[in-house]
C-alpha cells in the first residue's frame, strides 16, 4: 500500500505544493511554497502536513508510517539545494521549525529556531562566518527558545540570567553584549537548562529536529492556542503544519537585518508601504516586541538594495494575491530573503478602505470586496472615540497600534484582567510587551497599553484583529510588576486607577474620559450600499422608542421587526397604573387602570410610525408575565404600598399569588390576554389610533400586530378575531383605513410542529428564536450561562445557542414552520426577532427563505453585510453545483 505523502518540499524556485493548499500545508507552508514557485528568494525547506499533526494525536503522540522517513528524505533534499548538511563539522545547516495553521494565528503557537548548533557545528559557524559574536548569539537564543518551547522550561530563568550578563557588563542592550560576555553566558544557559531538565543540551541534531516537531504539533493544543480559537471560532480539528526551513541570519553583522511589513497600512487601509526592520537583529526580536524597531526607511538608507529588492517583492506579491499582505523577510550580507506571506490582519476601517481601493485599482471585483469584509470587524467602526470637547491630561504617548478609544482601570497581568471583567469592572491590561499567554487578558480588557514594542508587535496586531484599542512602545512609562504600579514623570499609577487610550493618536491619559460614539464614515457607506446589492434577505430593527427607531433608519433598516411593548410599561407614571392594573379586582378596575396607560402608548406608537416613514412595524403585544412589574422584597413592597395608598398586605398578598415555578413557561403572553383581554384590547386601540391619528397628519403606516407565545390555532384565531374587531372599530371612528395585518411569534415547538394550522390565521410570522431555543433544547436562558460555557468548551456544542442558531435542532423547528406555514400561503411573511445577526446564522435563514432578519441598530450594518454576502456564497454554490453537471 502506498504510503502518504506527509512532507513537501519548498527550494530552487520549485516547490510541491502551492498557495491553494492551506488546509494541507497550512498559511506559512502554502505562502512559502507560492512564493518558491513565483521565482522569489526563500530559503529552501520543507512543510509536514496538517493531517500528519492530527494522525500525531490520533495514534498518542507517535508520528504516523512513514513520515520521519520522508522528513529525513526532504531533509536531504534541503541539504542539497543549498550546498549544507545539519550537523556537518565544515559546513553545518541550521533551521528554524515554526508552525503554520490554515488560519492565521499570530504568536499562538511555537517556533524554534537556530536548530542544529551544538558543540562541534558552533565551532564550523565561527570558522565560516570568523563572526564569533555571531555564533554564540545564535547559540544562546536557540537553549532559550528549545530550553522554553521544547522542554517547557520558564523562559524567565533565561531572560533573568542575561539581564543579570548586562548589568554586570553596564550594558543596555543585547547587541552592546560581546562575543566573550555571550560565550560565558552560552555556558550559563547550559547549565540552567541542565538543572532545570535532569540532563545535558541535547547535541545530536537529529534528536533536536524530533523534539522541535513534537513541540510545535503539541502547541496546536496548548492553552493559548486553544483559547485563540476558542476566541476567533476557528475549529480545534483543522491541525497545525510543521515548517523547517534553512535558517538566514539578520543577526551576522550591520549588513544584516531582519523586518515585518504589510504591503497597505494595517489601521488606515492607505496605499503604502507599512514595514518595520532592525539592523543586525533575527526576526523574534521585532514580531515579540523584544526591541522597539526601526521605520523601513532606516533599511532604504543602510541597506538599499535589499530595499529595492524588498519594494519590488511587495508589490509583486500583493498584485499576485490580489490582497493586503503580512510578509517577513531577512536580509543576510546582503541579500535578501522573504521567510513569510499571508493575508494581513487589519481594522474594520482598513479592511473596507482596502476592499474599495482594490475595486478602484481592478484588483478585485465587487462580490470580491464584499465576501472579504470580516462582518463582526464592522463594530469597530461603531466603537466610542474621545470627546474632543474633554479636557485631557496627557502623561504619554506610544505608537497607535490600534484605533478607538478605551477607559478603564489599569491591571498589569491577564490573570487579573480576567477575573476583573468577570466581575464587569472595566479594565486596561498594562503590560512591558505582551506574549501569547496574554491572550485571555487581551481579550477581557477594554484596551491594551504597552511599555515596548512596535506596530507589528504581538500586542499590535492581536489588538487589531480583536478590535481592541492598542498602545505599544509607550517608552516613557516605568512599569513595576511587582509592585502592580506604573510611573511616568512625577505620576504614579496603581493598580485600579482609571487611565484612558486613545488607540489612534497613541496618547496614554489620566482618568476617565467621556467617550463619543463614532461617525459612519464614506467608505462605511459605500460598502454598504454595495451589501445591499447583493443582499436578498431584508433587514429591519428591534426597536422600542422613536429614538431607537431613528437610529435604526440612520443604519439603514428597512423596517422594525420587533417593538417590545412592555418596555414602554416601565417609562415615568406608566408603571404606576400598570401596577394599578395588577391590583385591581375586576374587569373595571383594569379598564380603568389600562384607560392612563392607553394615551401614552399611543404616543409612543406615533413617535415610532413618524421616524418610520411608512416602512413596516412589527409591534408585539405584551408578553412577560405581570409579576415582573411588580417589586420582590419586602422593603420595596412597603415602599411602594405607601407610595400607592394600599395596605402592604394587599401588595404581598398579590406578589405571591402571581408567583410561578417557571414564569417563563407560565402566565404570559397571549396567556395573559385569555384570562385578561382587556389588555390586548387597549394596546391593539392604542396601535390603530396612533396610525389613524399619523395617517391623518400625511404620515404613512405600516402596522404589524403581533401575538406572542401561540402554541395552538385556536389561540391564534381568538386574538386574531378580538385585534380585527377593536382595528375596524378604531377605523370605523376616525373614519380612516390604514393597512395593517395581524401575525404571530412562532416561539414554541408545538408551534412550529402546527404552522400549517396557525398560518391559516395569520397573516405573517416572526420566528423568536430566544424562546424557540428555550423549549426545544429545555434550557433556561436566564440560567444556562452557568454551564453553557462548559459545552462549549468540552466540544459538546460547537456554539452559543443563543448567539448563533443551532441548525440541527432549533433550525429544524425553523425550516419546519417556513414549509409548513407556506404550504398554506406560498408568499407568507416569515422574519426573525431574536437578534442572531451573525454570519451562521442570517446564512441559515436566507438558506430557508426568511424574508428577514431583526436586529438592535448597532447591528443591523452587520445584519446587511452578512445578508449580501450568504446570498453571494448560496449564488457561488448554485453556480459550482451546476459547473459539476
Amino acid at each position: 500500500m502506498a504510503v502518504k505523502k506527509y512532507v513537501h518540499f519548498f527550494g530552487s524556485g520549485k516547490a510541491d505544493g502551492n498557495g491553494k493548499m492551506k488546509d494541507l500545508l497550512g498559511g506559512k507552508g502554502a505562502g512559502l511554497a507560492e512564493m518558491t514557485n513565483l521565482k522569489i528568494p526563500v530559503p529552501a525547506g520543507f512543510t509536514i502536513t496538517t493531517e500528519a499533526c492530527n494522525e500525531y494525536f490520533r495514534n498518542k503522540k507517535k508520528y504516523p508510517a512513514g513520515m520521519w522517513d520522508q522528513v529525513l528524505a526532504n531533509l536531504r533534499k534541503v541539504e542539497k539545494a543549498m550546498g549544507m548538511k545539519l550537523g556537518d563539522k565544515e559546513n553545518p545547516l541550521l533551521v528554524s521549525v515554526r508552525s503554520g495553521a490554515k488560519f492565521s494565528m499570530p504568536g499562538m503557537m511555537d517556533t524554534v529556531l537556530n536548530l542544529g548548533l551544538n558543540e562541534a557545528t558552533l565551532r564550523a559557524l565561527v570558522r565560516k562566518t570568523g563572526n564569533e559574536r555571531f555564533a554564540y548569539d545564535a547559540y544562546r537564543r536557540f537553549i532559550t527558545m528549545f530550553g522554553s518551547i521544547v522542554m517547557g522550561i520558564d523562559r524567565q530563568v533565561f531572560e533573568k540570567a542575561l539581564e543579570r550578563m548586562k548589568e554586570r557588563k553596564n550594558v543596555h542592550l543585547d547587541t552592546d553584549l560581546g562575543a566573550e560576555d555571550l560565550r560565558e553566558l552560552v555556558k550559563e544557559f547550559k547549565t540552567l537548562y541542565q538543572a532545570q531538565t535532569g540532563a545535558a543540551f541535547p547535541e545530536d541534531p537529529l534528536e533536536q529536529l524530533k523534539h522541535a516537531i513534537d513541540a510545535v504539533f503539541g502547541s496546536w493544543f496548548g492553552e493559548r492556542a486553544a483559547k485563540y480559537r476558542k476566541l476567533n471560532g476557528i475549529p480545534d480539528d483543522l491541525g497545525t503544519a510543521c515548517n523547517v526551513q534553512t535558517m538566514v541570519f539578520g543577526n551576522m553583522g550591520e549588513n544584516s537585518g531582519t523586518g515585518v511589513g504589510f504591503t497597505r497600512d494595517p489601521s488606515t487601509g492607505e496605499k503604502r508601504f507599512f514595514a518595520e526592520c532592525l539592523i543586525n537583529a533575527q526576526g523574534e526580536d521585532v514580531v515579540a516586541g523584544i526591541r522597539t524597531p526601526l521605520h523601513i526607511d532606516e533599511l532604504k538608507r543602510r541597506l538599499p538594495a535589499a530595499y529595492k529588492e524588498l519594494d519590488r517583492i511587495y508589490k509583486k506579491l500583493e498584485k499576485h494575491y490580489r490582497d493586503m499582505l503580512d510578509i517577513e523577510f531577512t536580509v543576510q550580507d546582503g541579500k535578501l530573503y522573504m521567510l513569510q506571506t499571508r493575508v494581513g490582519k487589519r481594522t474594520a476601517a482598513a479592511a473596507l478602505r482596502i476592499a474599495i481601493d482594490m475595486v478602484k485599482e481592478r484588483l478585485i471585483d465587487k462580490k470580491t470586496a464584499i465576501m472579504r469584509i470580516d462582518a463582526d470587524q464592522l463594530d469597530q467602526l461603531l466603537h466610542p472615540t474621545i470627546d474632543p470637547k474633554a479636557a485631557v491630561e496627557v502623561i504619554a504617548k506610544g505608537l497607535p497600534a490600534s484605533p478607538g478609544a478605551a477607559v478603564g482601570k489599569v491591571v498589569f497581568n491577564a490573570e487579573d484582567a480576567e477575573k476583573w471583567a468577570a466581575n464587569k469592572e472595566k479594565v486596561i491590561l498594562v503590560r512591558p510587551e505582551t506574549s501569547p499567554e496574554d491572550i485571555g487578558g487581551m481579550h477581557a480588557a477594554q484596551g491594551i497599553l504597552t511599555a515596548r514594542g512596535g506596530m507589528t508587535s504581538h500586542a499590535a496586531v492581536v489588538a487589531r484583529g480583536m478590535g481592541k484599542c492598542c498602545v505599544v512602545g509607550c517608552g516613557a512609562i516605568n512599569i513595576k510588576e511587582d509592585l502592580k504600579q506604573f510611573s511616568v514623570d512625577s505620576h504614579i499609577i496603581r493598580e485600579g486607577d482609571y487611565i484612558t487610550l486613545n488607540g489612534t493618536t497613541g496618547q496614554v491619559i489620566l482618568g476617565q474620559v467621556p467617550l463619543t460614539q463614532p461617525e459612519l464614515t464614506r467608505d462605511f457607506a459605500t460598502i454598504m450600499k454595495w451589501s445591499d446589492e447583493f443582499r436578498k434577505i431584508g433587514v429591519r430593527a428591534n426597536a422600542d422608542t422613536p429614538k431607537d427607531a431613528r437610529l435604526a433608519r440612520e443604519f439603514g433598516a428597512e423596517g422594525i421587526g420587533l417593538v417590545r411593548t412592555e418596555h414602554m410599561f416601565f417609562e415615568g407614571d406608566r408603571i404606576k397604573a400598570v401596577r394599578e392594573m395588577i391590583l385591581a379586582d375586576d374587569t373595571e378596575g383594569r379598564k380603568k387602570a389600562l384607560a392612563k396607560i392607553l394615551p401614552m402608548q399611543k404616543g409612543d406608537f406615533i413617535g415610532i410610525f413618524t421616524e418610520m416613514k411608512g416602512l413596516p412595524v412589527t409591534i408585539r403585544l405584551l408578553d412577560p408575565p405581570l409579576h415582573e412589574f411588580l417589586p420582590h422584597t419586602d422593603e420595596e413592597l412597603e415602599l411602594l404600598a405607601e407610595d400607592m395608598n394600599v395596605p402592604v398586605e394587599r401588595l404581598k398578598a398579590r406578589n405571591k399569588a402571581l408567583r410561578e415555578f417557571n414564569p417563563m413557561l407560565g402566565h404570559r403572553g397571549c396567556r395573559l390576554a385569555v384570562t385578561y383581554p382587556e389588555i390586548y384590547e387597549m394596546q391593539v386601540q392604542a396601535i390603530m389610533e396612533a396610525a389613524c391619528e399619523s395617517a391623518k397628519n400625511k404620515i404613512r403606516v405600516g402596522v404589524e400586530i403581533m401575538i406572542p407565545l401561540i402554541a395552538d390555532v385556536r389561540e391564534q384565531e381568538v386574538m386574531r378575531e378580538m385585534a380585527v374587531r377593536i382595528a375596524e372599530a378604531v377605523q370605523k371612528e376616525h373614519k380612516t383605513r390604514v393597512p395593517y395585518s395581524v401575525g404571530c411569534m412562532i416561539e414554541i415547538a408545538r408551534a412550529a410542529l402546527t404552522a400549517d394550522e396557525i398560518a391559516t390565521q395569520a397573516e405573517f410570522f416572526s420566528l423568536g428564536t430566544n424562546d424557540l431555543t428555550q423549549t426545544t433544547f429545555g434550557l433556561s436562558r436566564d440560567d444556562a450561562g452557568r454551564f453553557l460555557p462548559y459545552y462549549i468548551e468540552k466540544g459538546i456544542l460547537p456554539d452559543d445557542p443563543f448567539i448563533t442558531l443551532d441548525r440541527k435542532g432549533v433550525g429544524a423547528m425553523m425550516r419546519m414552520a417556513v414549509e409548513k406555514g407556506r404550504s398554506i400561503k406560498k408568499n407568507l411573511k416569515i422574519g426573525i426577532c431574536g437578534e442572531q445577526v451573525d454570519p451562521k446564522s442570517v446564512e441559515f435563514c436566507d438558506l430557508i427563505g426568511l424574508t428577514y432578519v431583526s436586529a438592535s441598530p448597532y447591528r443591523i450594518p452587520i445584519a446587511r453585510l452578512t445578508g449580501a454576502q450568504a446570498a453571494l456564497r448560496k449564488k457561488m454554490k448554485k453556480d459550482l453545483s451546476k459547473a459539476s453537471v
